[in-house]
Parts: structure tokens; C-alpha cells; sequence
């Protein structure tokens, strides 16, 4: 095992890898720029560097800053959290290149599966089940005879990058190719790579996700799915686990199928391979991300597993306790809290939060770096908490996360807990029947979303 880490992030996500760090013994070390120099992450930190100012392309996203920080304070390993360099390669390289460990897939593994098109075809050749489209980045004719061919409504997706960016719905032949040329410019200026693929759209549509944790010894663990439906922007809200769409028989095929995939290309460490199901409950591989997801807490909490401390214990070399299939456990719910403003179009809504009180109870946990009187910075993700609740089936989960988030208080700023009890008092939540379209479907319905 590492005695000393680096923890490559900020917020919750630093909180939470210091948290687990230290209940495996080892030294957590924090960065931080300097907005976030009082935050609740450097103070629980053994050690903390500051590694430049407010932005996060001067201080988070600095390679050398954060290989500095490591080299400086004696760590073995880094890290990377979600989001910021946690599926960047060249991060991952120089890691290596400087003898630390990235807590996370080689760089080979993260090119090889960071590219959407080079993904697809090594879930073709694993079996997985993919969305029908192009099947690598295509110019614009091949993707109109494609498009033609498969049939309309169709999706422009950027090859690199995520998060919404170079993604395109054309709904007609007409709008093709305005949209190819709206999508390429914004991937090139979001990942610095215009390239682009098609993919039918599959509507209505399920968003699933499988977890898996693979050792170096070639171990695989399945870890079962979540459901992440509940979007804004192609950003998840709401998550649950078991999925209320999945079938036995669907679940067994994707977590198999999937467990092919890992040991075809090698994974090691954390990933989720997600999927949308169609209207009869087909599924279609989408993307893998090379890192933890926001939403791990829901598969801890019906598995019983630790996805963080399984992280260090591969990274170090540890083989995997189970392999296969993890068992499961009652039912998870976790709901995303955002410094956002519903009524505005979710629009961040940095400020400082003048009262936190998190719900207590059985059954309840809250991943949150939010204490009274904290700044919320503009300058990051604008995630804030995130409450988790686990219960015997789907219904008692259901009232425990409604009372959780009635217990909640967050005083100061705009927040999206309002529009999540909406959510969970709706009759098409509870129903189980929603799908990717349910914030458009159910605007009308949701008060929280209406201008004030």
C-alpha cells in the first residue's frame, strides 16, 4: 500500500478521497488554488500546495503544477478524482513518466476509450451491443448517406470530450449541414478535435450505466447499473440503482457483455460503461468513462463496496477480494444539489451559503465540502452536495430521500433542492416509467421551473 497520495481535485470528490485514504492509512496530501485556500479539503488534508490561482486552467488542469506538488511532498500516487485531468492521458502520462502511480486506467487505455469512434470499435469486437451510426469520425457525406440510410431523428456527437459539447440533434435532411458545422466548431474549441460520428436517436430512451472494477491481475467485478435518466443539458440530476427499466435477463447481458469488453482491452482500476435502453428495453453502449463517476455513492450503498478504497488498493497492486458479479442490497437513490437556479435555465448561482444543515437519519449519507459561511466560487462545477439514501425496495427509498431533502437546508443561494422534491413527488418518477425527456415532458408540472 502507498503511505502518502496526492488528491487531484477540490471539493466533495477531494473531501471524500481524503476520507478513504486515510481509513486505509495512508497520507492524503491536498491541492488547492487560492480561491479554495480555506476550504474544507485543505484542512483535512495532511499536507496542502497551493498550486495557482482561481482558474482552474492555472491551477487544476496545470500538469506541472499538480507533478510538482506530488514530487515536492514525497507522494507515490495521484488521485485524479472526477472531472478536471481524471480521463486526460497526458496527465496519466507524466505520472508515469515522474514515478507516480495514477490512480486510474493506463494512458493507453484512457486514448484507446476517450475516443467515442476508437470506443465503439472495441465494444464491436467485444460483443457489446452499440447504436446504430458511423462507426468511426466521418466527414459530412458519409454521414448524410449514413444518415439517410438509418433514417431520422439522428445525433452529431463529438469524438473526444464529453459533457454536451459538439453534440447535435438534426431532425430533417435540410438541418444536416448547418448542425455538422455548428457541432465541429464547438468540439474544436471545447477538446481542440472537430472530428464527429453519428448515432440514431433512440427515443424514448433510457440512460444506464454498469460499474466495474478491474485489477491487474485480470480480475473483473461487475458492480450492477444505475439510472441516470433524470438530465439537464445531458447533465444527470437524479440516480438510482437497481434501474426501475432493466429486465434480469437484461441486466445479466450487459454486465457480461461488459466484463468481455474490460478484459479485451485491459482495464484496470474504476470505470462505467453506460448505455441507453429504446422503447422496448434494448440497449446500445454509448461511452466509458476512464474514472469515478458523482454518482458512485449509489452503487456503494447497494453493494456494500468502496469504490475509492478499491481504487488504491488496484492502483497498489492489490487484487480484487470478489470477482464476477457483486451481490446487491435493497434499493439507492442519490439526488445532485447544484449553486444553480432552476427558474433561470439553471444558470450557476455562485454566492455564500449562509446556512448548511445536511439530514441525518438512518439510511442517509451526504458527500458534500459546504460548511456555514462558505464562498461558493464562480470559477468551478457548481455541484454543492450530493444526498444519498438507501432502503429495502424502491418505494421506501423513495419517501427517505423526500424526507432527506425536506430536511435539508441550504440558506444564501439558489439551489436545484427545490426542483428535486418536485422530481420525487412526481407520479412519473415514482412510476418508474420516465425517461431521458422527462424535464421537457414534465415542465409544466414541475413549480420549481417556473419563473419566480
Amino acid at each position: 500500500m502507498f503511505s502518502r497520495v496526492l488528491v487531484a481535485n477540490r471539493g466533495e470528490i477531494a473531501v471524500r478521497v481524503i476520507r478513504a485514504l486515510h481509513e486505509l492509512g495512508v497520507e492524503a496530501v491536498g491541492v488547492f488554488s487560492t480561491a479554495d485556500r480555506d476550504a474544507l479539503h485543505v484542512r483535512l488534508a495532511d499536507q496542502a500546495v497551493c498550486i495557482g490561482p482561481p482558474s482552474s486552467a492555472e491551477s487544476y488542469l496545470r500538469i506541472p503544477n499538480l507533478i510538482a506538488a506530488a514530487g515536492t511532498t514525497g507522494c507515490e500516487a495521484v488521485h485524479p478524482g472526477y472531472g478536471f485531468l481524471s480521463e486526460n492521458p497526458a496527465f496519466a502520462r507524466a505520472c508515469s513518466e515522474n514515478d507516480l502511480v495514477f490512480v486510474g486506467p493506463s494512458p493507453d487505455v484512457m486514448e484507446r476509450l476517450g475516443d467515442k469512434a476508437s470506443a465503439k470499435a472495441e465494444m464491436r469486437a467485444a460483443g457489446v451491443p452499440l447504436v446504430p451510426g458511423t462507426a468511426e469520425a466521418a466527414s459530412l457525406e458519409t454521414i448524410r448517406s449514413v444518415a439517410d440510410e438509418i433514417g431520422y431523428p439522428v445525433m452529431l456527437k463529438a469524438t473526444a470530450g464529453g459533457g454536451g459539447k459538439g453534440m447535435r440533434l438534426v431532425d430533417y435532411p435540410s438541418g444536416l449541414d448547418d448542425a455538422f458545422s455548428a457541432a465541429r466548431a464547438e468540439a474544436e474549441a471545447a477538446f481542440g478535435d472537430g472530428s464527429l460520428y453519428l448515432e440514431k436517436v433512440v427515443a424514448p430512451a433510457r440512460h444506464v450505466e454498469i460499474q466495474v472494477l478491474c485489477d491487474a491481475q485480470g480480475g473483473v467485478l461487475t458492480l450492477g447499473e444505475r439510472e441516470c435518466s433524470i438530465q439537464r443539458r445531458h447533465q444527470k440530476l437524479v440516480e438510482e440503482s437497481p434501474s426501475p427499466a432493466l429486465s434480469p435477463e437484461t441486466r445479466e447481458e450487459l454486465e457480461a457483455s461488459v466484463a468481455r469488453a474490460c478484459a479485451l482491452v485491459g482495464y484496470r482500476g474504476a470505470g462505467t460503461f453506460e448505455f441507453l435502453l429504446g422503447p422496448e428495453g434494448e440497449p446500445y453502449f454509448i461511452e466509458v468513462n476512464c474514472r469515478l463517476q458523482v454518482e458512485h455513492p449509489v452503487t456503494e450503498l447497494v453493494t456494500g463496496v468502496d469504490l475509492v478504497r478499491e481504487q488504491v488498493r488496484i492502483a497498489a497492486g492489490g487484487p480484487l477480494a470478489l470477482v464476477g458479479r457483486a451481490p446487491r442490497h435493497g434499493h439507492a437513490i442519490e439526488v445532485r444539489i447544484n449553486a444553480e437556479d432552476p427558474t433561470r435555465g439553471f444558470v450557476p448561482a455562485p454566492g455564500v451559503i449562509e446556512r448548511f444543515r445536511p439530514p441525518l437519519g438512518a439510511g442517509v449519507r451526504v458527500d458534500t465540502a459546504v460548511e456555514d459561511g462558505m464562498e461558493i466560487p464562480p470559477y468551478y462545477d457548481s455541484l454543492i452536495a450530493k444526498v444519498i439514501v438507501r432502503d429495502d425496495d424502491r418505494p421506501a427509498a423513495l419517501r427517505r430521500a423526500v424526507r432527506a431533502l425536506e430536511e435539508l437546508v441550504v440558506d444564501g443561494i439558489p439551489t436545484t433542492r427545490g426542483l428535486a422534491l418536485d422530481i420525487l413527488r412526481s407520479d412519473a418518477f415514482a412510476s418508474g416509467a420516465y425517461s431521458t425527456g422527462y424535464l421537457d415532458e414534465m415542465e409544466e408540472h414541475l413549480p420549481s421551473l417556473r419563473p419566480a
